[in-house]
């Protein structure tokens, strides 16, 4: 569907932009996710909500197919990108969350995710962009 092909591009690129940009990105409206017209890409919710989002449409991109592709495979780049996007995200509001001793499965992900979030950033950005300039390549 056109619909996910369309959502898989902008949530793959803000996403990545976030993961990437990390806590530097936005401005200092940091209360609110709308303020004067601008979006504040560190409030909390704001990247929780694009982590799930992304997570579920790349959940979707691997379930629906856009007319001509191959299913499943002909989108599974974007797809995992903007599943791992997502979960990164949502991990990191998780982590943020908890204020108890921290679990040795959740030292793995934090270790082996998290620390890695600008290079996950970057792989979802240069995702969001092959896919939006070649769509119809086969893995993109």
């Amino acid at each position: 569907m056109v619909q996910f092909y369309f959502l898989s591009i902008v949530l793959n690129a803000l996403a990545g932009y976030i993961l990437f940009k990390g806590n530097e990105c936005g401005g200092s409206d940091v209360g609110s996710v709308v303020f004067n017209g601008r979006f504040s890409l560190k409030n909390e919710t704001f990247r929780l909500i694009v982590g799930i989002v992304a997570a579920l449409v790349g959940l979707m991109k691997l379930l629906s197919v856009t007319e001509g592709d191959v299913p499943v495979i002909g989108d599974i780049v974007p797809a995992l990108a903007g599943i791992l996007a997502g979960f990164v995200l949502i991990f990191e509001h998780y982590r943020s969350r908890i204020s108890m001793e921290s679990s040795s499965s959740a030292e793995k992900v934090d270790r082996l995710l998290v620390a890695n979030k600008k290079i996950i950033g970057i792989a979802a950005l240069a995702a969001a962009v092959l896919h939006f300039l070649f769509p119809r390549v086969l893995l993109l």
